[in-house]
């Protein structure tokens, strides 16, 4: 639309410039001429009532004429030029097509340059052998022209910029409801569920606004009944899950007593309640996405360290950049370097570098590790619940719950960050997250 708006305000200001100062310039240069013309009629009169009467030679006739500063009167009899001054190139200026033409009986008039100056001759036959030139400078005429011109394009150029500031403020204008709901479907992308669009600022919009609203209202209602339904099923599983968790406790310390394929089906059995257990942990933990983050005052070298014992990981994969001490919710932080970092351990071949990075108020939490990566394709959608990438399929793993990433990504989304995986530059995958810091 500015472009729009600021290509018509040219093209229409152009036009209006071009075809005013040919106008301009036409009747401007016609009167010009009529005035040279009459003036050349009315010298040639006198010349030639001069030379009837026989009184003094040319050059005192020539003298008689009032020329001014800007008219050159010349005559030429029998093929010689006569002038009061100097030639200085005049002459040469009066085109020869001019000269046949009055010889021949006939008054004529062409625009000429002179010394690169523009200017109009007049030929006027006095005689048969005699005819009367006057060269009549247009300088002025010129000059008024190029400040004509300079008038127009200055014109044109502030029209021109004048569509763009219209269509500026027409598409700031138009688009600003557009925007107001972008911004407001952004910040429930964000899992901001409280964004709503004011029903009154917009009349042309009421309808849009009511039913953006209405649609948030229900989309909010059925996530709140998700996560009550997954937050009731976890906690009514929790009860049953432990009594299994217990009495796998007392098969497991009982294993030795057991034959050899008694024994194996209590570490399958044991080794899958274990991973049952996590992940009625993780769906209660995802059931509480809509708590903000309880920012508390951390020593993250200490919570990184925490986290690696976790994990049974060396502490000398952990490198600490800026200010160790962290505004964040030690909760969520601890939760987010283990899932990552048991991500590497599972799929990655183990963590190589949990780098931690304090800049620009920004947090930055890194783990590399030295395994196949993420392709491209799965980049998009591995932090999304229950997606497991392409190495843990690979593996014919079975621990993993699908959750672990998509809990990073929760944490990081709690305190208005990012979650992203990129390619190591040593081979491997990259896991980054970026929390800002808290809002003074």
């Amino acid at each position: 639309m500015i472009a729009a708006f600021t290509a018509g305000a040219v093209l229409l200001s152009a036009a209006v410039a071009l075809i005013s100062y040919q106008l301009i310039r036409d009747s401007l240069l016609t009167e010009r001429e009529r005035t040279a013309v009459r003036a050349a009629y009315f010298d040639a009169t006198v010349v030639r009532a001069e030379m009837v009467s026989g009184r003094g030679d040319m050059l005192e006739v020539l003298r008689l004429l009032d020329t001014g500063g800007n008219r050159r009167a010349i005559v030429r009899i029998d093929g010689d030029w006569h002038a009061r001054s100097a030639d200085g190139g005049i002459t040469d200026a009066i085109p020869a097509t001019l000269v046949a033409q009055v010889e021949s009986g006939r008054a004529g008039m062409q625009r000429v340059h002179t010394s690169g100056r523009p200017a109009v001759v007049i030929g006027i036959p006095l005689s048969s052998s005699a005819g009367f030139y006057e060269l009549d400078s247009l300088d002025e005429l010129d000059a008024t022209l190029r400040t004509l011109a300079l008038i127009l394009t200055t014109v044109a150029v502030l029209t021109g910029a004048a569509g763009a500031l219209l269509g500026w403020y027409s598409t700031r204008y138009l688009l600003r409801p557009l925007r107001t709901v972008a911004d407001a479907a952004k910040d429930i992308a964000d899992g901001h569920l409280d964004a709503r669009l004011d029903d009154d600022a917009d009349p042309d919009l009421t309808s849009l606004a009511s039913s953006f609203n209405d649609m948030v209202d229900k989309l909010s209602a059925r996530m709140a009944r998700d996560r009550r339904f997954a937050a009731d099923v976890s906690h009514e599983l929790r009860s049953p899950l432990q009594t299994l968790a217990a009495t796998a406790s007392v098969l497991r310390r009982g294993r030795d007593r057991l034959d050899g394929r008694m024994a194996t089906a209590v570490d399958l059995m044991t080794g899958e309640v274990d991973r049952f257990q996590t992940l009625v942990n993780d769906l209660l933990e995802l059931s509480r996405d809509d708590r903000p983050a309880d920012r508390t005052i951390v020593d993250i070298a200490e919570l990184a360290a925490e986290a690696c014992r976790l994990c049974a990981v060396p502490e000398s994969i952990i490198a600490v950049t800026g200010d160790v001490t962290w505004h964040v919710d030690r909760r969520r932080v601890l939760q987010i370097m283990t899932n990552l970092l048991h991500n590497a351990v599972r799929y990655g071949g183990g963590p190589t570098a949990l780098r931690l990075r304090h800049e620009d108020a920004l947090y930055e939490i890194i783990v590399d590790d030295e395994g196949p990566g993420v392709s491209p394709a799965e980049r998009e959608i591995i932090f999304d619940r229950f997606v497991r990438g392409r190495p843990a399929h690979a593996r014919g793993s079975s621990d993993g719950t699908g959750l672990g990433l998509a809990l990073v990504a929760q944490h990081a989304t709690a305190h208005a960050g990012t979650a992203t995986v990129e390619d190591r530059p040593e081979g491997g995958a990259r896991f980054r997250v970026q929390l800002p810091e808290a809002p003074a």
